[in-house]
């Protein structure tokens, strides 16, 4: 099973339109979580979508066709949850052949860490990681605008307040080591114990947004 995110910056580079519909399907993830999305991007071949709550045109000139995160899956979407902000984060119960997993997908500031709203939208969202981490199998994933593995993009304050929350919730930061990345998916510690899970990345010379997409694959560890 595989899980992926991209921040597509709302598709302002619209003549790559059809490259970012094509590495998508390349990428081939059962689970996609897209940031600062844009639904000129069509994706048939998933059968089951969730999006956020469509955005006000001000105060940053938001198209109609644009929402903060959209999640795409090819199994059923059995539940879905309310969040902190309906305009910024999902929260959707997805029953996939090997287990039922509650995947809440999400963008941390809107604008970068500088944004004002920044530090109350993490309190806030830790809060929703603290209710929705203990109903099941859980994935956390997109723009944490946070980098773990360098000083790329990071305060001091968010990276300390995630790692402490994803500790108390007994999840892993899959991506953590990926450097010059700020895009993560954050997993129960109960999937890992059950899941081989290799990372992958693309877009990195970042031609078709200005994020790296990051994929995580789970394959049932093999009994020796």
């Amino acid at each position: 099973m595989k899980i992926a995110t991209w921040n597509i910056e709302r598709l302002k580079k619209k003549k790559n339109l059809e490259a970012v519909i094509e590495n998508i399907q390349k990428i081939d993830a059962d689970i996609l979580i897209l940031t600062e999305f844009d639904s000129l991007v069509e994706l048939p071949f998933y059968p089951f979508n969730v999006e956020t709550k469509q955005l006000p045109k001000e105060p940053y000139n938001y198209a109609e066709s644009e929402r903060r995160v959209a999640v795409f899956s090819k199994f059923p979407i059995k539940n879905t949850y309310e969040t902190y902000d309906a305009f910024t984060a999902c929260c959707v119960e997805i029953e996939t052949d090997l287990a039922n997993v509650i995947v809440y997908g999400t963008i941390v500031g809107i604008t970068g860490y500088s944004d004002k709203n920044f530090k109350s939208d993490l309190q806030k969202q830790i809060n929703d990681i603290d209710k929705f981490s203990q109903l099941g199998n859980f994935c956390y994933a997109g723009d944490l605008n946070t980098s773990f593995a360098d000083n790329y993009y990071f305060t001091h304050f968010a990276r300390e307040k995630f790692i402490e929350c994803f500790k108390d919730n007994h999840l892993q930061n899959i991506t953590h080591h990926l450097k010059n990345n700020i895009d993560h998916i954050v997993i129960s510690q109960s999937l890992m114990n059950r899941f081989e899970i290799e990372t992958s990345e693309w877009n990195t010379d970042l031609q078709y947004s200005d994020h790296k997409g990051v994929c995580i694959n789970l394959s049932i560890k093999s009994i020796s």
